[in-house]
C-alpha cells in the first residue's frame, strides 16, 4: 500500500476526499491529514508518504509553495495531485513547473479522482521497480517479484542494469537450507551467507539477488556466467559451492537447484522446479545437492510403511530390545530413501508410530510428556531437515520410550508371559479374548500377542482352541455328555462352532472321535 497525506485547509474536503479514497480499491491508505501547508511539511519529513494531495490555497503556506520547498529542500519526493478552484492557467502552469503529476479542479469529480490514483499507482509501481538499489529490502522486493510473475523487457533491462547482471545469461533459482538444528531465524546466516557466496563467485563487489524464506532458508539466483568452467558438470558445480558454504558457515547445509531458465524474466519456472525438489529431501543418494534435472522425472511414495514393520517397532518397544528396535528403525529409515517417501509420507510414519507409543504409554497410566523427545518429536519439522537429523531423534525417543514403558510395567514383561500361560491353562473354558488379559496384566495387546508366539511358538488364539479340544477329547472319551455340553465346559459358546473348530484341529467330528474311542475299546 501506498501512503497518502491529505492537505487541505477545508476539514469536510479531507473528510470527502478520504472517503473518494477508502472506496477506490487502490494501493492508497491514508497515513495523515493537515490544514495547512506548513504542518504539512512537518507531516511529509515524519510519515514519508509516496502521495501528497494538496489545496493550491491555503493560509500560513499554500499548495505551491509547499511543494516547491519540498522539491527543494526535502530528501523524500512524494508524488502531488494538486486541488484548486481556481480554474486559472497561470496556476496549472506553475504547478506543471513542479513536476506535478495531476491538477484536479474542485469540486472533485469522484471519477477523475479514480482516474488520477489508477495513473499515480502506475506510476509508483514502475518506480519501485526501476529505482532499485542495493539495500537488501529493495532486492528481495524484486527477487519475490520475479518468483511470482514475468516482467516485461523494459523492466528487465533496467534491474540488470541497476544490479550489473547479465540479461544475456542463464539463470538458477536456488534454495539452501541451513541444516543447523536449529529453530526458524535463531541465526542470521545472511550476512554470512551473502559473503560467502560473494568470495565463491569472485564478485565481492557484486549485488547478489539473495532473498529469506522460510524454514531457515535462503533463495538465490545464479547466473550461469559466475559459474566455475573447470566443473564439467552441473552436480560438480554445487558441490563445490556447498563443500564452500558449510565450510565457511559452519554448519550443515542442502541446495535444491531448480531448471536453467532463459532469460531472466522467466526465473519464476526455476523457483517452481526448486521449489519441488524440496520434496525429494528424504531420497537416497543426493548428499545435499537435489537437483531438479535429476528428481522431477522420480515418482513419489505417498503412503505408510508396511504393517509388519510398524507392528514390529511396536513390539521391540514393548520388549525393550534396543538391537530389535534399532533394527527396525534403520529398516524404516532404508525404506524412506530407497522409495523416495514425500516428507508428508514420512511424517505420517512418524506421528503412526507415536500414536501407538503413546497408547500403550497411556494405559499403564503412564504420561507422554515424561518423555524429553516427546516435544522434539512432535514438532520435528521445525528443527530437524534431513534424514540423518530425523533418525537420531526418532531413536531417542523410541530408545527413551522403551526404557519409559518397561519401568511402567515393573520390568515384568518377560516374567508376565510365564503368568499368563498359567492363567489361561486355569481359565481356558472361561469366555477369554486377548485384549482382556493384555489389559488385566497391563500389557498392549498386540505385543502380547506377539511376546506369547515368540515364547511358545504359537498364537494365542491357537493354543487356546489346542487346549479346549484336548479337554474336549478327554471328555468324549470319559464321559456320556451331550455335545453341546461339552461344548459348553470346554468355552464354546455354540455347539456348531465347536464341532466346526474340533474337525478342524482333528480331521475328524466329535461324534466320529467318540466312536473311534469306543471301537478302540
Amino acid at each position: 500500500m501506498y501512503k497518502v497525506l491529505i492537505v487541505d485547509d477545508e476539514i469536510f474536503v479531507r473528510k470527502g476526499l478520504i472517503t473518494i479514497m477508502n472506496e477506490s480499491s487502490l494501493q492508497f491508505e491514508i497515513c495523515g491529514e493537515a490544514e495547512n501547508g506548513e504542518q504539512a511539511l512537518t507531516l511529509i519529513e515524519q510519515l514519508t508518504p509516496e502521495l501528497v494531495i494538496v489545496d493550491i490555497r491555503m493560509p500560513v503556506l499554500d499548495g505551491l509553495e509547499l511543494i516547491r520547498k519540498v522539491k527543494t529542500e526535502h530528501e523524500h519526493q512524494p508524488l502531488f495531485i494538486i486541488l484548486s478552484g481556481y480554474p486559472d492557467f497561470s496556476y496549472a502552469q506553475q504547478a506543471l513547473s513542479y513536476n506535478v503529476s495531476e491538477y484536479i479542479l474542485k469540486p472533485v469529480d469522484e471519477q477523475e479522482l479514480a482516474a488520477a490514483l489508477k495513473k499515480i499507482a502506475h506510476t509508483l509501481n514502475q518506480k519501485q521497480l526501476l529505482s532499485i538499489t542495493r539495500e537488501k529490502p529493495l532486492v528481495e522486493t524484486v527477487i519475490e517479484s520475479l518468483l511470482q510473475t514475468e516482467p516485461d523487457d523494459q523492466v528487465m533491462e533496467r534491474i540488470a542494469y541497476a544490479l550489473e547482471i547479465p540479461l544475456s545469461s542463464s539463470y538458477t533459482y536456488v534454495i539452501a537450507e541451513m541444516q543447523d538444528m536449529l529453530p526458524q531465524g535463531e541465526i542470521d546466516y545472511m550476512p554470512a551467507l551473502k559473503a560467502s557466496l560473494q568470495r565463491y563467485f569472485h564478485h565481492e563487489l557484486q549485488t547478489l539477488l539473495i532473498h529469506v524464506r522460510t524454514n531457515n532458508q535462503y533463495g538465490i539466483i545464479v547466473p550461469e556466467l559466475w559459474m566455475d568452467e573447470r566443473s564439467r558438470t552441473v552436480r560438480g558445480n554445487y558441490i563445490n559451492m556447498l563443500d564452500t558454504l558449510e565450510r565457511e558457515l559452519e554448519t550443515t547445509i542442502a541446495l535444491f537447484i531448480g531448471h536453467k531458465a532463459s532469460p531472466l524474466k522467466q526465473i519464476v519456472l526455476s523457483g517452481a522446479s526448486a521449489e519441488k525438489c524440496l520434496n525429494y529431501r528424504f531420497a537416497a543418494g543426493f548428499k545435499g545437492i537435489y537437483i531438479a534435472d535429476e528428481l522431477l522425472g522420480l515418482p513419489l511414495y505417498y503412503f505408510d510403511i508396511d504393517e509388519g514393520l510398524h507392528s514390529k517397532l511396536i513390539y521391540e518397544v514393548e520388549a525393550n530390545n534396543q538391537q530389535g528396535y534399532s533394527s527396525v528403525v534403520d529398516a524404516m529409515f532404508t525404506m524412506f530413501q530407497e522409495r523416495h517417501f514425500a516428507p508428508g509420507a514420512v511424517t505420517n510414519t512418524m506421528r503412526r508410530s507415536m500414536i501407538a507409543i503413546i497408547n500403550i504409554i497411556r494405559q499403564l497410566e503412564g504420561d507422554e510428556n515424561n518423555l524429553h523427545w516427546m516435544a522434539e518429536l512432535l514438532n520435528w519439522q521445525l528443527k530437524y531437515r534431513n534424514l540423518n537429523q530425523l533418525k537420531q531423534v526418532f531413536q531417542h525417543f523410541i530408545g527413551e520410550a522403551a526404557e519409559y514403558i518397561s519401568k511402567k510395567r515393573g520390568g515384568k514383561s518377560e516374567g508376565n508371559i510365564e503368568k499368563i500361560k498359567k492363567y489361561i491353562d486355569g481359565h481356558y473354558r472361561e469366555n477369554l479374548y486377548l485384549k482382556g488379559i493384555a489389559a488385566d496384566f497391563d500389557m498392549n495387546p498386540v505385543y502380547l500377542g506377539q511376546l506369547f508366539r515368540k515364547t511358545y511358538g504359537a498364537y494365542f488364539n491357537e493354543y487356546l482352541l489346542t487346549l479346549r479340544i484336548e479337554e474336549a477329547k478327554r471328555l468324549l472319551r470319559q464321559t456320556k455328555k451331550r455335545m453341546y455340553e461339552i461344548a459348553e465346559l470346554v468355552g464354546f459358546q455354540n455347539a456348531d462352532y465347536f464341532a466346526t473348530q474340533f474337525e478342524k484341529l482333528e480331521n475328524m467330528t466329535p461324534t466320529d472321535y467318540r466312536n473311534m474311542m469306543i471301537d478302540n475299546k
